[in-house]
């Protein structure tokens, strides 16, 4: 049986983000990636997306860059199946490629994300009247009493929406219980129709053991995100005992077929999510997504309003630039 070929190139590419995206990791002002093109010998071309997060645990985009400038320009899926664990961003974007990529539509619902601090009082009303009904609003960036009472307004959200906290690891310990208490005191609140669905990453990475404990100690469900970054992250928490909710961003999780292979076996509560990819990682992520997310979660892929929107033939014209 012959072996099948690939003529690979790669480009590199920025995208501004509308604004900067405060966490509690520090301001994003652009996403940079790199776009891989494959052509087979029929002339057939896909593409995939190398787009890592370095302080989620990813590669570099520096380590992404190099790993593609030694490779061959003729791969072998061999070859792409043999990347290493250490290189999760550059597994998704090079099995990516090899597949089928088709633009099709999904049904899943997605969160919006917020703005941090007193900007989200305003953007979730266009998100809403976009139709988004599950909101996603990053805290531990200003000063945990202003925070609260911001909660406070965002509890005043129209009948039937849902609002997700994260965190972004950038919690103490006294202030993952503060949020957790305030949490479950508006739960019971019959004043409040809004939904806090989770609380995300409280606490850093290393403080694993710590939020397994916080999520037996509250009614709040507590979602793990920096801390199953990559599939080999993932299946560490869950061999730990980790059964609340896993965010999971396929971009940067590893090869995606290891991935479908893990929540196909384990069953777990996953919320698939952006990490503001182009459309070539995006159409890769929802399809994973679709089949394999948690039916009554919305996607975390509400982020396009966030980004400076692309010019029609942005990849064609990455592609005549070189």
């Amino acid at each position: 049986m012959k072996i099948p070929t690939y003529q690979f190139e790669f480009r590199y590419y920025q995208r501004q983000f509308q604004s900067p995206l405060h966490t509690s990791h520090g301001n994003w002002e652009v996403r940079t990636g790199i776009i891989l093109r494959f052509t087979d010998k029929m002339g057939k071309v896909s593409y995939g997306e190398i787009a890592p997060i370095r302080w989620f645990g990813s590669e570099t985009i520096e380590q992404a860059e190099t790993f593609c400038c030694q490779l061959p320009q003729e791969l072998t899926p061999e070859m792409i199946f043999s990347i290493p664990d250490t290189l999760p961003a550059c597994q998704f974007g090079f099995e990516s490629a090899l597949a089928e990529v088709r633009d099709r539509e999904h049904n899943l619902e997605c969160c919006g994300l917020l703005p941090a601090g007193n900007a989200a009082l305003v953007a979730w009303q266009r998100l809403w009247e976009e139709g988004y009904r599950t909101f996603k609003w990053k805290i531990g960036v200003e000063a945990i009493a202003q925070e609260l009472e911001i909660f406070e307004k965002l509890m005043r959200l129209p009948v039937s929406a849902k609002l997700r906290l994260d965190a972004n690891g950038g919690l103490s310990y006294s202030q993952a219980n503060l949020w957790l208490q305030r949490c479950d005191r508006t739960s019971e609140d019959p004043t409040i129709s809004v939904e806090v669905e989770y609380l995300e990453q409280p606490l850093a990475v290393a403080e694993f053991a710590v939020m397994l404990e916080l999520s037996r100690s509250y009614k709040c469900a507590i979602a793990l995100d920096e801390s199953v970054a990559t599939l080999q992250q993932l299946q560490e928490c869950y061999h730990k005992g980790w059964r609340g909710i896993f965010i999971i961003k396929p971009a940067i999780a590893g090869f995606p077929s290891r991935l479908r292979q893990f929540c196909h076996k384990y069953q777990i509560d996953a919320v698939f999510s952006s990490v503001f990819e182009t459309e070539i990682g995006r159409l890769a992520a929802l399809r994973l997504a679709t089949e394999l997310s948690s039916p009554h979660r919305a996607i975390g892929f509400g982020v396009d309003h966030l980004l400076q929107e692309a010019d029609s033939h942005w990849l064609e014209n990455l592609w005549n630039t070189r």
